[in-house]
């Protein structure tokens, strides 16, 4: 699937399929022949970004496969949500692996797959930050270290939602959540832990990884479509809000994860044997404080004018606009 920019004043919204744009320039989810792999009756909440996230980057790789594809869900928000036993919302072959070996579990079914000499059938697994950064971390390196051929995408909605809002080693700084509560001198999770696991990928020299979001659905669509091309190990890590844990508002879910990529606290770039082949650009660049009022888990940033540690967030953002070229126009050959 080739990236095609899709202008505003095509559609006169920011949605990615629309009646005005020829078949051809839409996305799988605007086209009739979408599989809908993960089927209306599943029980997110309203403007649940990670439902959003998978049916667009399973639509996209069943598309890229022609249907022949296996997915490995750990334990998580995606897993609980979609399969209340004995019910499903998974019209594809499914697999519920723990909490913490959805990488491992993917990788005998893509030897399984090979040795029964059907090479075709391709593996996806899916997890959230927590079975991804935290309790999966080990198996997913494994996976990695290896190259075996299996896609991993984690849904990153930044704390262990399922369970009741703890912090993950993928919750941003000064976010409230239930083992990080707003209170004392430093309320919020604390500045300097956790991890970016998009970096990591890249340092095991894997062939493809990517950041994405549900901001930019066309986006999205490419670079799973992208990835289900390359074979041996890859990695996709798309940003989806969250509007129970981080407290914002449903119908806010795509503004709130488009100021996080505009403001450069999650920027979306392309690697490919550890390095960065691309970027997206910051359209229009906003304060990081646009993102966070938006959200309750910040609210205390903003009670008493935590002015020190708000700049202290923005210091972040800047620091990726600056590593990612994120203000840059790259050059078209």
């Amino acid at each position: 699937m080739e990236m095609q920019t899709v202008k505003f004043y095509q559609t006169g919204t920011f949605t990615v399929g629309n009646r005005l744009l020829a078949e051809d320039e839409r996305s799988v989810q605007a086209n009739m022949h979408r599989t809908n792999s993960l089927n209306s009756g599943h029980r997110a909440c309203q403007g649940c970004g990670e439902a959003l996230g998978a049916r667009y980057a399973i639509d996209a790789a069943m598309r890229s496969t022609s249907g022949e594809l296996i997915a490995v869900n750990a334990t998580g928000c995606l897993e609980v949500f979609s399969t209340p036993y004995p019910e499903t919302s998974w019209k594809i072959p499914w697999i519920h692996s723990l909490f913490g070996n959805a990488a491992a579990v993917a990788s005998g079914v893509a030897a399984a797959m090979r040795v029964r000499g059907r090479s075709a059938v391709r593996v996806v697994a899916q997890g959230g930050d927590g079975g991804t950064t935290d309790i999966g971390f080990g198996c997913l390196s494994g996976m990695f270290e290896r190259n075996d051929d299996v896609l991993y995408i984690c849904y990153d909605n930044e704390a262990y939602m399922n369970t009741g809002v703890q912090r993950s080693s993928a919750t941003p700084p000064a976010a409230r959540t239930a083992t990080t509560p707003a209170l004392g001198r430093e309320p919020g999770n604390v500045f300097g832990t956790g991890k970016n696991v998009p970096l990591i990928a890249m340092a095991h020299s894997i062939p493809y990884v990517a950041t994405a979001s549900v901001a930019n659905l066309r986006d999205l669509e490419r670079k799973v479509a992208k990835a289900m091309t390359i074979s041996g190990a890859r990695y996709v890590h798309i940003h989806v809000p969250c509007p129970l844990g981080w407290g914002s508002l449903p119908a806010d879910t795509i503004k709130v994860a488009r100021l996080a990529v505009e403001s450069g606290l999650f920027p979306l770039f392309e690697a490919e044997h550890g390095e960065i082949t691309g970027r997206t650009p910051i359209r229009r660049k906003v304060p990081v404080t646009d993102y966070l009022r938006l959200q309750k888990r910040f609210a205390h940033l903003f009670n008493v004018a935590d002015e020190p540690r708000i700049a202290r967030i923005q210091a972040i953002a800047d620091r990726n606009i600056a590593k990612f070229g994120l203000l840059e126009t790259p050059a078209h050959g």
